[in-house]
């Protein structure tokens, strides 16, 4: 067991979002489901309070804590792709069912969580010795919704 592990807040859907997520991701389990226990705090009985489960093999948490608070862009799940192939799959089944593209990479899927699908070349493109390259590469991205591979090379080649 990893020693942090990230806690992501749900308001009374945690168990679906979990189930969702793992369905996605190779090397992902439900490892455990706890339920609300009979008292007054209870929304019904046997009500989901939280899910522990494993994502691409990371430990994550789900908390079915009520509509008190709402997904942001301040925290996302970053997915490294190896190639373009990754990056329309995981795009795919992020976005779909009620999820939005938003820009450079970024989406957010149905349950508001947002997620950057980032290819490896992108960030070697970034890293490039050669300024100017990296400078064509970032404009490029920058202009982009879903990463494309090809044309982040491209435009790095100039």
């Amino acid at each position: 067991m990893q020693k942090i592990s990230p806690c992501l807040w749900f308001d009374g859907n945690a168990e679906a979002a979990a189930n969702y997520y793992v369905s996605i991701f190779p090397d992902s389990r439900i490892d455990a489901v706890a339920r609300w226990p009979e008292n007054e705090r209870a929304p019904k009985k046997g009500a989901v309070l939280a899910v522990d489960f494993t994502l691409a093999g990371r430990s994550f948490k789900a908390l079915n804590g009520g509509p008190q608070f709402k997904f942001t862009e301040a925290i996302s799940l970053s997915v490294d792709c190896k190639d373009q192939a990754e990056v329309d799959m995981f795009w795919d089944k992020l976005t779909a069912d009620g999820g939005k593209p938003v820009q450079c990479g970024w989406l957010k899927d149905k349950y508001g969580l947002s997620w950057q699908i980032v290819t490896r070349r992108l960030i070697e493109l970034l890293s490039d010795s050669d300024s100017a390259k990296a400078a064509r590469a970032m404009a490029a991205m920058m202009k982009m919704i879903k990463l494309d591979v090809a044309a982040l090379e491209q435009a790095a080649k100039g």
